[in-house]
């Protein structure tokens, strides 16, 4: 890592574990950077802060439930009052899914898409007039794989990501003067417990690791590798391992992509 991150001021979601935790640690050890933690767990986020050996002066906690969208405009000026701006927001927060779609209630395909998708939408919406006052900014977001194509078990979840995808790559054609920039990041297996709190039909949670995402790259190196991306400033990065030539596939092979997806082992 370079030294763009320095004297930045970086907000997380979803910073209290797995790739939130991992990138809170990389630029703490690599960077001068500030940053705001945010999830719902807020003493895990303390937690979080010492562990990764953070002065009280370089991050400030701020608590926030991506469900409850409409206070996001009250949660970013409360960010805002922390280091007095925010140079890049990090939009990581999510959940995952593990059921089939016609045995998924509609009330928990509601909350894939509150939570993935319009949680996301109304932070970035709610940070975007800071940062176009203070003349530029970068938003990350933190996607999957199945932002780009779909995938069993997986209906809403896929449908909030490629939401996503749609959103953010408009956003980045509206603030290309307003010197914003927009980085898509998506990620393949990667280990964390995403599987293990993935909702299932019923809205409870698995509580079982995936043998794809314990057998997936390390946060640790994602994390990195994702920093490098935003650094880059790329639109768009697809990192893993094999199951990234997906989005090869989905682009140039369609079909056999469809014919792939049907026999592989998703969970």
């Amino acid at each position: 890592m370079s030294r763009y991150f320095d004297h930045k001021v970086v907000w997380i979601t979803g910073a209290s574990s797995g790739i939130g935790e991992a990138l809170v640690n990389e630029l703490a050890a690599k960077s001068s950077a500030k940053l705001i933690l945010s999830s719902r767990n807020k003493e895990q986020l303390y937690a979080v802060a010492k562990k990764a050996g953070l002065d009280t002066s370089r991050f400030a906690v701020l608590p926030l439930d991506l469900e409850e969208y409409k206070k996001m405009p009250n949660i970013a000026a409360e960010a805002m009052e922390k280091f007095g701006k925010i140079d890049i927001l990090i939009n990581n927060a999510g959940l995952s899914q593990r059921s089939l779609a016609m045995e998924t209630d509609i009330e928990v395909d509601k909350r894939l898409m509150d939570v993935d998708f319009l949680g996301t939408v109304a932070l970035t919406k709610a940070v975007l007039p800071y940062m176009i006052r203070d003349d530029g900014g970068q938003i990350a977001v933190v996607t999957s794989l199945m932002g780009v194509f779909g995938a069993p078990m997986r209906s809403s979840y896929a449908a909030a990501k490629h939401a996503l995808h749609g959103f953010f790559d408009a956003l980045r054609a509206e603030l290309y003067t307003k010197k914003i920039l927009v980085t898509l990041i998506c990620p393949g297996f990667i280990q964390t417990n995403i599987s293990i709190n993935a909702v299932t039909g019923d809205g409870s949670l698995q509580g079982t690791m995936d043998d794809a995402t314990e057998k997936g790259m390390p946060a640790h190196i994602f994390a990195g590798k994702m920093l490098s991306a935003i650094e880059k400033k790329k639109n768009q990065a697809a990192i893993g391992g094999q199951e990234v030539m997906g989005t090869y596939l989905k682009r140039f092979f369609p079909v056999l992509l469809a014919r792939i997806v049907r026999k592989a082992k998703v969970v």
